[in-house]
């Protein structure tokens, strides 16, 4: 079962809901435009608000939905979060939209809401924080994360070595991004 849930885990983390909305709303492929990644914060710059909402909570329940079914199929909360993972590495690398996927912050935000919702909270507000403080997306994302995971290693410590993973696939995503704080050229709202 837990071998299923993966694979079917990577297969709906595969569907990039910015692309399939930008065709249904006629917009430019996000990879081509902007950022070049298929994810919330550029469908903002390229398609406002309501698809942008929309891409967003695509992108969330396609990292809550797999470890909610492997909950309920009465998988640990281990192999829950390998499930979550598995969602994640295909919004990474989807395979329908030839590998080139987001940067996977919303899928992640998605899973850990599944694997314990309490861990979202300091998440988020860090997110909050640090895009109010550097209106940069990127930092705010890289920045969230970290603060999750020690409430995470507490209550479910099960969860923290694909956690930790998660993270490492997260910020290896954002390298160019890294590149571009560092060079003082990272975009912002």
């Amino acid at each position: 079962m837990f071998w299923l849930l993966a694979i079917l885990a990577y297969l709906l983390g595969s569907l990039s809901f910015a692309i399939l909305l930008s065709r249904l709303s006629g917009r430019p492929d996000p990879r081509a435009c902007g950022s070049g990644n298929p994810g919330t914060t550029n469908m903002l710059r390229l398609a406002g608000k309501r698809i942008a909402a929309l891409t967003l909570l695509g992108d969330l329940c396609k990292g809550l939905l797999p470890v909610l079914i492997a909950q309920h199929a009465g998988l640990g909360i281990q192999q829950q979060a390998w499930v979550g993972l598995a969602a994640v590495l295909g919004h990474l690398y989807p395979l329908y939209f030839n590998f080139r996927g987001g940067k996977g912050v919303a899928t992640a935000a998605g899973m850990l809401l599944g694997l314990y919702p309490p861990a979202v909270l300091p998440a988020v507000a860090a997110w909050l924080l640090v895009f109010a403080l550097t209106r940069t997306s990127s930092l705010a994302a890289l920045t969230a994360i970290p603060f999750c995971l020690p409430l995470l290693a507490w209550r479910q410590p099960e969860a923290l070595l694909p956690m930790l993973l998660l993270y490492g696939v997260i910020v290896w995503r954002h390298r160019r991004n890294l590149l571009d704080l560092f060079a003082g050229r990272e975009r912002h709202f």
